[in-house]
């Protein structure tokens, strides 16, 4: 493992700090009885005070030095001086241990009392402090200068990403984030458990991948010898608790989707299903925008939240057009009786990227992902879908080519779906049945058939609608995050690559060269101070690594880092 020069630094501080009898991982529970936060809604001069944290910046001026502490809920001023943490003649544990041994990232337990500084900052003077955890890698800070300018801040989404525990540490306002994200499920909650509504869990490993149309992740039972599917949704086992005589059941259920990756999609993401008996789409709409004001409010104070450029309104009521007067509206073309070859060739004419494997429903939801869907900024309810696009949907009550159901779409992209559910067995079958033709002519995201849940409905299940939220993206709405990563703790990410061990040739030859910069090959071999046959070794490695590039510019060879 290459160690920078700081973490060289830090491991010979972890080796001082354990010679001096300081064990700088210590078991013992540390009596904390303040945050930071608790600091300041209640200072008090003079008051007592035990708080812990991660050291974050100080500023040491001989035997006194102000520092800064953050704990999980903010951040405060602390200051140390000598006399007052050694009282005593043996000062070494101000000189040697804060001075010397310590480093920003160190999490340490304080006991102080609390003052405010001559400009009126609240702040606790240390009376005595201990090591809780030593940081033997820099936490990646941003840097200021005299001029107050920030730069060399942790913010390469990569990176971010791939160590969201330091990007958790230094970006104060990522954390916030994840905060509104729990308001948001708690907030959820709570509107459905004060309505009498209960929270189920439901398998994750299924024998069939059902209640959607996408392409599942599989696996293997060792045991049972039988290949089983990460759940691509929840629905039909929340549907058979319906049946079992739940009058209203909801999951927050982790989904897995084995698909693309992009700004609003991961293959793990995270909904919300609730079913009610008894009600049907025209109830569950008027349900969502209640539920979706309530969340605004929980979560930002507002019913208003901004994304991107646009600000958008989550008090209800909702504008609700059908998709056929929604195609009709921003293509001119009318989709109602249209055959399949016709939808084909309409959606051809319009420049959409269609093929053979797909049928009617996949053709309709081209022309109108494509040509339509990007149009809807405000909440808007786009009602009764076309039959062939909702295998699960009950057909609509005066329209047999059309089902009862809705998708929300807000700023372009949809956040809830619903139908009112079709619990008809023989028409479900059929409607499976049709799924499977598909699946035939080469689409693999149409449904399989669930002979269990044909089965559950064959005993009976009351009209019922139901309603799936996608939990990230709507967050992503109320926080103003235009990618799905920035909403997710961890997201799924390429592996990362291997750190490549340097001979001491090739490290001489990467320092010569500034990033982004191009130098002459000959000058940089002179600077290198390397014999040819190192030269070339060095750089032969270098290039199977793909970490430099040697190019020819007119008569002279060039080089630079990759």
């Amino acid at each position: 493992m290459q160690l920078s020069e700081q973490e060289i630094v830090r491991r010979e501080k972890l080796s001082a700090l354990r010679k001096a009898g300081i064990n700088p991982y210590p078991a013992d529970l540390f009596p904390v009885d303040h945050t930071t936060n608790q600091i300041k809604e209640h200072f008090e001069e003079g008051k007592k005070v035990v708080l812990a944290g991660r050291l974050m910046s100080r500023r040491i001026q001989g035997k006194a030095s102000f520092a800064e502490l953050q704990d999980s809920k903010g951040k405060i001023q602390v200051y140390f001086n000598r006399d007052e943490i050694c009282p005593g003649e043996d000062k070494s544990k101000y000189n040697d241990i804060y001075k010397k041994l310590l480093d920003i990232g160190d999490f340490i337990g304080l006991e102080g009392e609390l003052f405010k500084t001559n400009v009126g900052e609240m702040t606790v003077m240390v009376k005595d402090f201990t090591l809780l955890s030593k940081s033997v890698k820099p936490l990646p800070l941003p840097k200021t200068d005299k001029e107050g300018n920030t730069y060399d801040g942790f913010r390469d989404p990569e990176h971010r990403y791939r160590q969201r525990y330091a990007d958790l540490a230094v970006n104060p306002k990522v954390k916030d984030i994840f905060v509104k994200r729990t308001k948001l499920f708690n907030a959820m909650r709570n509107f459905f458990n004060e309505k009498g509504y209960f929270e189920v869990e439901t398998p994750i490993l299924q024998s069939i991948p059902g209640g959607a149309a996408a392409r599942p992740f599989v696996t293997h039972h060792n045991a049972l010898d039988i290949p089983l599917y990460l759940r691509i949704a929840n629905e039909l086992y929340l549907k058979r608790l319906i049946v079992g005589g739940f009058d209203g059941v909801y999951e927050f259920s982790k989904n897995f989707r084995n698909e693309g990756m992009d700004r609003t999609h991961n293959p793990e993401f995270t909904a919300m299903e609730i079913y009610v008996a008894y009600k049907d789409y025209n109830w569950m709409m008027d349900f969502t925008e209640k539920l979706l004001e309530h969340c605004a409010i929980a979560v930002n104070g507002t019913t208003e939240a901004v994304f991107g450029e646009h600000k958008v309104d989550f008090k209800a009521p909702y504008k609700r057009i059908t998709m056929t007067d929604a195609i009709k509206e921003f293509t001119g073309f009318d989709i109602t009786g249209k055959s399949e070859k016709e939808l084909y060739d309409a959606a051809k004419e319009m420049d959409i990227e269609v093929d053979e494997t797909m049928g009617k429903g996949k053709l309709i939801d081209e022309i109108f992902g494509e040509k339509c869907e990007g149009n809807f900024i405000q909440p808007t309810f786009i009602t009764d879908y076309p039959k062939e696009m909702s295998p699960l949907c009950k057909e609509h009550r005066d329209n047999p080519n059309l089902t009862e159901r809705f998708e929300l779409m807000v700023c372009g992209k949809e956040i809830a779906n619903a139908y009112s559910e079709l619990n008809d067995p023989l028409e479900q079958r059929a409607r499976f049945e049709e799924q499977l033709e598909l699946s035939k002519k080469g689409d693999d995201e149409a449904m399989f058939i669930d002979n269990d849940f044909l089965r559950a409905l064959e005993y009976g299940m009351p009209p019922t609608s139901g309603l799936g939220i996608g939990m990230d993206r709507l967050i992503m709405f109320l926080t103003n995050n235009q990618s799905i990563q920035e909403v997710l703790f961890f997201p799924q990410m390429k592996p990362e690559k291997k750190q490549v061990e340097l001979s001491d040739e090739e490290k001489a030859v990467v320092k010569l060269l500034k990033d982004d910069e191009v130098h002459e090959l000959d000058a940089v071999k002179a600077d290198s101070g390397l014999s040819n046959k190192k030269w070339d070794k060095a750089l032969k490695s270098l290039r199977k690594h793909k970490m430099i590039e040697v190019f020819k510019d007119g008569d002279s060879m060039m080089i630079k880092i990759k």
